[in-house]
Parts: C-alpha cells; structure tokens; sequence
C-alpha cells in the first residue's frame, strides 16, 4: 500500500471531491474566499477532518491544511 494513502485527508473520497476540496483549500489560503466562497457542507468536511480552523466566520488552514496541498 503506498505511504500517501495514509496521509490523505481526502483517501476516502471520490477523485473530484478530493480535488475540489484541495481547490478549496488553495483558495482559503489565497484569501480568495470573496470571489470563491467557500459551499457550508465542504467548510463543515474541512474543520471536521482538522484541516480549516474558522474564527469569527474566516476560514484559516491549520498545519494539516497546508500539508494537504504541499
């Protein structure tokens, strides 16, 4: 079994859902949620899986986030 299995955050979703998600995330780092905001059900999937931390309604990637898309 390869090794990135197992730190895939997203390894249980299907192939599209797992690459909008990453979009996601890049966005969020971007700041680009004004142009691309961020679906509830994918914010709720994201902080569920420690991958987004939100304080005062921004969404933030947390370490996990970033290795996510690193």
């Amino acid at each position: 079994m390869d090794d990135h299995t197992d730190d895939d955050p997203f390894a249980d979703l299907a192939l599209e859902k797992a690459i909008h998600l990453r979009w996601t995330l890049r966005d969020i780092k971007a700041h680009r949620l004004a142009m691309s905001p961020v679906d509830d059900e994918d914010l709720a999937l994201l902080t569920e899986r420690g991958l987004v931390d939100v304080s005062d309604g921004v969404p933030t990637l947390t370490e996990a986030g970033l290795d996510a898309i690193n």
